[in-house]
Formats: structure tokens, C-alpha cells, sequence
């Protein structure tokens, strides 16, 4: 199955199982052969949007047909699409649509309709991204860390808010400071260990390659040997990195015979000023 091809998969999933109280990103990511995480990651990359969010917007827009073409009661259909009250079917059908159930069976006002997503390669590819391959062994990062919800999209709220902690108190000159590894710059590093799975929960690093013993007040942790790709980045913070980020997911893993290895994940920033068109980047992904 082509990487393309395990993504449509789980989408078409969703779609079948979209009246399922119960569904579960798990069981997404594992019709795309994937694990909750990576699923979830791809997925909110090319889409902007997690997979809860798309699950609720479609949900609540077949909600929304059915309210304008059926004479069921608003009721049943709240529980159909998993709302255990009509308050709180009102409350997020309001948030979506910008009127309430009772205004949209009376068609007072017009409804906003989510299509089913379907994956397609666009032919982009005629600029160059710019990467290599590498074999780098086991090295040491010392930095500040903070665990965050994959499944909800915690994630995507608090690392900005992170980043910018780190700024503030001064951690980030401190890590510029103490790097002294082969990886020059301070580091973003996602990782899902094994035993937060369950919880779907992530941590994310901000931190420095390091050699020697931790310094006070920082944590250390060991990346794992691994084979590298790494895309060069030029641009303003975030825009240049986010869309490099989409064009590695919608080009070149599409064009490429690797995947994603499922360890560690790697931004580099140097140090720089972040807002300048030439500021550079990388982002670093193990493969397999």
C-alpha cells in the first residue's frame, strides 16, 4: 500500500465509522498502518485540522443535513452524532454553523458544510527542496521538556506557548550557550515514548546537543542512532518551517521508498533572527 494510498484508507474509515460514539484515533491510524501519533501528525500537517476536529465538523455537518431534510427530532439526531444533550449539541452546532439547530430546521440562515476529504498528489514538485541523507550515531541533548495531548491537539496549542516561555526566562540563550555537539543550533524534538502511548500523550524537548554531564536545572535524553533525512529551510519563522513540513508529507514522502522510522523528530534553529526571509532552518526526520 502506497503511503497516499494508507492515508485515503484511514480517511475512508472515518467516514464509515463516523456515527461510532466510540471511535478512536487509534483505530484511524491503525487502518493506515500507522501508529496514533504519526497518523495524527501527518494528518494535521496536510490538513491543518486534527483528527477530532475533522471527525466534529463532519459530524455536525450530516447533523446539519439532516435537521434541513428530516423530520426527526432534534433530540435523536444530538444523540445520533454522539452528544449525550441537546445542550450540548446546540452549543457546538452553534459554534460551527453560527445558528442553532432550531434556526437551521426553519432554514433561517445558511449552514457550513465540511466535505469528505480525499488525498491527491498535486505535481508541485518542480521546485527543489533541498535535503540529505545521513547515518549519525546515538548523541546526547540536554534542554527542558513538557508533555502534551497528541489526540486533542494539545500539542499544536502549547508548543508555541512553550517556545515562547523558553524565550522569556532566558533558557533559549542558555541552550545556545552550553551547545557544544555536532548538531549546531537549538533544537524542537518530538518524541512519543512507549510507555505514555495509552495516555496518547508526547513529550516535546526544547534543547541542545550536549557532551558532558546535565547541568543543573536542565534534563538530559539520548537520540537514538538513526538514518536521517534533512531539509534545509530559508524563510521567516513559522510559516517557512510549517510549510516545509507540508511539502515533505505531500511531495517528497509520496516520491521517496522511506517512511517515517517513528523515533525522535528534529527542528533545528540557529541563532539568528527568526523573522528575516534568509533566517535559516532544518528539520531532521529518521527514516526507515
Amino acid at each position: 500500500m502506497s503511503w497516499i494510498e494508507s492515508i485515503q484508507k484511514a480517511i475512508d474509515y472515518m467516514e464509515t465509522h463516523l456515527l461510532d460514539v466510540d471511535l478512536s484515533i487509534e483505530q484511524v491510524a491503525k487502518a493506515s498502518n500507522s501508529s496514533a501519533f504519526h497518523f495524527q501528525r501527518t494528518f494535521s500537517i496536510l490538513t491543518d485540522i486534527t483528527v477530532g476536529d475533522y471527525i466534529r465538523r463532519r459530524r455536525l455537518t450530516l447533523a446539519a443535513q439532516d435537521l434541513v431534510t428530516s423530520s426527526d427530532k432534534i433530540i435523536d439526531i444530538a444523540y445520533k452524532y454522539g452528544y449525550e444533550t441537546p445542550e450540548a449539541f446546540a452549543k457546538a452546532f452553534r459554534k460551527q454553523h453560527n445558528l442553532s439547530p432550531m434556526e437551521a430546521r426553519k432554514k433561517s440562515g445558511s449552514i457550513q458544510s465540511y466535505n469528505r476529504l480525499v488525498i491527491k498528489i498535486q505535481l508541485e514538485g518542480a521546485l527543489p527542496m533541498n535535503y540529505k541523507i545521513v547515518e549519525k550515531q546515538a548523541f546526547q541533548v540536554v534542554g527542558v521538556k513538557r508533555s502534551y495531548g497528541y489526540k486533542n491537539g494539545e500539542n499544536l496549542r502549547g508548543i508555541p506557548q512553550f517556545w515562547n516561555d523558553v524565550h522569556a526566562d532566558g533558557t533559549n540563550d542558555r541552550l545556545f550557550d552550553l551547545n557544544n555537539g555536532d548538531i549546531q543550533g537549538v533544537l524542537g524534538v518530538c518524541v512519543v515514548e512507549q510507555s505514555k502511548k495509552d495516555e496518547g500523550l508526547m513529550d516535546y524537548w526544547i534543547a541542545a546537543a550536549y557532551n558532558g554531564n546535565t547541568p543543573n536545572g536542565l534534563e538530559s535524553y539520548e537520540i537514538p542512532a538513526s538514518k536521517w533525512v534533512i531539509f534545509e529551510v530559508q524563510g521567516a519563522m513559522p510559516h517557512a518551517i510549517q510549510e516545509t513540513w507540508k511539502k515533505i508529507y505531500s511531495e517528497w514522502f509520496p516520491s521517496n521508498p522511506y517512511k517515517p522510522a517513528g523515533t525522535a523528530e528534529l527542528e533545528v534553529y540557529t541563532n539568528g533572527d527568526s523573522t528575516k526571509a534568509d533566517y535559516r532552518s532544518r528539520i531532521w526526520i529518521p527514516i526507515k
